[in-house]
């Protein structure tokens, strides 16, 4: 098998990968179905109504992650999937055969979006955790990165088909079989061997773990970098829902079908991303920070895409750049955490990545409303531009970060971090104490291998 999908020669991790690609499917499914609905069948075209719904389905994560993280640590996280996976099933069909009988209102809408997001809010870290028992560590990379491949297959498949679905049958039912999906998920995590999984240690039941876990994140500068660049960008860049449905109704007069489409498209580049993921062994901070700046160039092309035909067409770098994002910080902060803390950690990560939304969402729709929907995208990009350049500076003066320019023979750019540098160990004492640049104090250290060493704890930062 090649490295791309070494992952899948282990039976659980096969069965958790084939359970959520379909999961993932009737997800997707459901948000443009649920977003159509919004928009179209119970408000005038309103882009706020759209922003309010997608907050409300985020906003629990804002909450309850740090909660749902601890719950991570401490208990079984096949059996926790197995209660969320149930929870959003019964909620997905109470959904379809609320909009079925004829009576749904946008404030039921906002109940269901909210009582869902409870419920992903608890799951969100419990997910991201649980890839790592199904894998040895040295293939942890691997299984994140087609863990993406598996969502933005997903995504490739599920707008589509929901657009469909939408024009044939109505959103009801789209809800309807969004519920029976969630079959697979938890009958893949009922067939897994017991005995073949890679159990994490869980972490004792004690007083301030919350606050442990936060501290921890404080004291890691790298973790704190990508929070930054991912929240930002998450907050004003990452409503593909909102945005693609605006540009699709408002700018290029189409229906449900071709708004589908543009998801579709758009995971044409994702799923790209994420193979590509799939074969790093260990993405680094300074990844994160590129691809960022990647996605505000090709959301700011994207957004001033005349046709719909060409803005579909833009839609495929700016899905490559966002995945390649959002998959490098995932699997930096997973891979360089300690397996007692990850559950937490996770935990605040989701409440920047998903949490922001809640944000974001409201105040890129009233810009798609007032100003028009190429703003609600060109706002995303600009501030994408922004974070990225300022954590790439932040680097360069706090983490001896080096950059140089080659545009002769091959052009491209080459950013050094110390630990690519050979360092000049000095001796010291065996009882020298420096205090390093995270404000940590270390006894017996070279200070000529200091640089080398806060490199490495910050996962190779630049």
């Amino acid at each position: 098998m090649t490295a791309t999908f070494s992952s899948l020669s282990f039976r659980n991790y096969r069965l958790w990968f084939a359970g959520a690609l379909v999961a993932n499917v009737g997800t997707w499914m459901q948000r443009v179905a649920q977003d159509w609905l919004v928009l179209t069948e119970l408000t005038d075209e309103s882009g706020v109504a759209v922003g309010i719904t997608t907050a409300l389905q985020f906003a629990p994560f804002l909450f309850l992650s740090a909660w749902a993280g601890l719950l991570a640590d401490r208990f079984d996280r096949r059996k926790l999937l197995v209660a969320t996976q149930v929870g959003q099933g019964v909620l997905a069909a109470g959904l379809g055969a609320l909009v079925l009988s004829g009576h749904a209102q946008l404030w039921q809408v906002y109940v269901f979006a909210t009582l869902l997001g409870v419920v992903s809010a608890i799951d969100a870290p419990v997910r991201q955790t649980f890839v790592a028992e199904l894998v040895p560590a040295a293939r942890l990379s691997n299984a994140v990165g087609l863990n993406s491949a598996s969502f933005n297959a997903a995504r490739l498949l599920g707008p589509g088909i929901a657009g469909l679905l939408i024009a044939a049958v109505g959103s009801g039912w789209v809800f309807l079989i969004n519920a029976a999906t969630f079959a697979a998920t938890i009958g893949s995590l009922v067939l897994m061997r017991r005995a073949e999984l890679y159990p994490m240690p869980h972490a004792s039941r004690a007083k301030g773990q919350i606050r442990e876990g936060i501290a921890y994140v404080r004291g890691r500068s790298d973790i704190l970098v990508i929070m930054v660049v991912v929240g930002v960008v998450s907050t004003f860049g990452l409503n593909f829902q909102l945005t693609s449905a605006l540009m699709a109704r408002t700018e290029f007069d189409r229906g449900a079908q071709e708004y589908g489409i543009l998801g579709s498209v758009l995971a044409i580049g994702s799923l790209t991303g994420a193979l590509l993921a799939a074969r790093r062994e260990r993405p680094r901070v300074r990844l994160v920070i590129g691809s960022a700046f990647a996605f505000g160039i090709a959301t700011g092309v994207m957004a001033l895409m005349p046709t719909y035909v060409s803005f579909a067409i833009a839609c495929i770098p700016v899905g490559l750049a966002s995945l390649t994002m959002m998959t490098a910080a995932n699997t930096s902060i997973q891979m360089s955490t300690d397996p007692t803390m990850r559950g937490r950690v996770m935990s605040l990560y989701m409440v920047v990545f998903l949490g922001a939304t809640p944000v974001g969402s409201p105040i890129v729709g009233w810009i798609g409303e007032t100003f028009g929907a190429r703003w609600a995208i060109g706002v995303g990009s600009i501030s994408a531009i922004l974070v990225s350049l300022g954590a790439a500076w932040w680097a360069r003066n706090h983490w001896d970060v080096r950059v140089r320019y080659h545009v002769m023979t091959r052009p491209h750019v080459e950013v050094l971090h110390p630990a690519d540098r050979v360092p000049t160990p000095i001796p010291a004492p065996d009882d020298a104490v420096l205090v390093t640049a995270a404000g940590e104090r270390r006894a017996g250290t070279a200070p000529g291998t200091v640089a080398a060493q806060d490199a490495a704890d910050a996962q190779h930062a630049a």
